[in-house]
């Protein structure tokens, strides 16, 4: 299969695709997703093969506005349309119940309830927008492998496997979207994003907890990212907490370091087996998938080892990708 390569003025080209059951993948402001109409099944599981994604890990539901969810929600309760008024369109997706049979299973793994997004991209506001339909948005990448943040990391991975990639440029964001799950008795963040548990407490006016615990081998998450394996590139990846301790590592040829410009100034390592996070948290959530797919094209490295961040709520999105990508590995407990 050719995968085309669709820009602001192909647009239809891309829906046309997707209308036909083909998948297309599109840009957001977090990371690039993997477009197929939510409501055709086949198409959907097709997703899940493009990616060898496990079949039991449910979809978010990528729409236009609240009045496209609303069609596919059980209901709107009055938590979900205060934060679509603060947050949308933006990086929040909102679980709620779904309505029985509006979606197939390959949606929602069989479960009640779905999660809904609305991003902030102009460029996928009008391809759902012409298409009048929702589309499914994992991300547009090999299962467990770095979510991608362009065009181009999306086409090393899916080239062949899927119809289209529209080029939107890179992500703002880099990171995916809060998931909130709204569904409970009290909210709580199913995965952590840009949108912090305290600004989605300080909208509702009521406390949201964190999510902490693991979904166990035989139950189905209600969200990605909280049961598999994800972002982790080819080599072992190891955190290091404090930055006085990447003095104390013994480098080699083979070995990778991503961390912030002020970190990677004061190690005499070769330039090509350093990436630079940038000058601050909000620059290393930026960059940490790409840093990440950057050594997983080196074959040559063996490990490597990333700056983590304690900064409170401000740094948990930052801490949950990097956590999965290192399986909890650091650096600190090979002393």
């Amino acid at each position: 299969m050719e995968t085309k390569i669709f820009k602001k003025e192909n647009l239809d080209d891309a829906v046309e695709l997707l209308a036909k059951g083909e998948l297309v993948a599109f840009p957001t402001e977090t990371v690039y997703g993997l477009g197929a109409i939510a409501t055709k099944e086949q198409s959907v599981k097709n997703v899940y093969a493009a990616k060898g994604r496990p079949s039991d890990n449910p979809l978010i539901v990528t729409v236009a506005n609240e009045q496209m969810m609303a069609k596919y929600a059980k209901e709107v309760p009055d938590r979900a349309k205060k934060l679509i008024k603060a947050f949308w369109p933006g990086p929040l997706t909102i679980l709620l119940y779904v309505k029985p049979g509006a979606l197939p299973d390959a949606v929602t793994g069989g479960l009640p309830t779905v999660a809904f997004r609305c991003p902030d991209d102009q460029l996928t506001h009008d391809l759902i927008g012409r298409l009048g339909y929702p589309i499914v948005g994992p991300s547009a990448n090999t299962s467990t492998k770095p979510s991608p943040t362009t065009a181009m990391h999306v086409y090393h991975d899916l080239k062949g496997k899927i119809a289209g990639i529209i080029d939107g440029g890179a992500t703002r964001v880099g990171l995916e979207s809060t998931i909130i799950d709204l569904s409970v008795e009290q909210p709580i963040v199913l995965r952590p994003g840009e949108i912090t548990p305290e600004q989605l407490s300080s909208v509702l006016g009521e406390k949201v907890l964190i999510n902490t615990g693991k979904v166990s081998d035989k139950d189905i998450p209600k969200a990605p990212g909280m049961k598999y394996r994800h972002y982790a590139p080819s080599a072992p990846v190891v955190i290091v907490d404090n930055p006085e301790d990447f003095k104390k590592i013994n480098y080699s040829e083979k070995t990778g370091v991503m961390a912030l410009e002020t970190v990677l100034e004061q190690l005499s390592i070769p330039t090509e087996n350093k990436f630079s996070l940038g000058q601050d948290l909000t620059a290393a959530d930026h960059n940490l998938f790409g840093g990440l797919r950057y050594f997983d094209e080196m074959p040559e490295i063996e490990q490597i080892f990333v700056q983590g961040f304690d900064e409170g709520e401000t740094s948990l999105a930052y801490m949950n990708r990097l956590s999965k990508a290192a399986a909890g590995h650091h650096y600190r407990n090979n002393n």
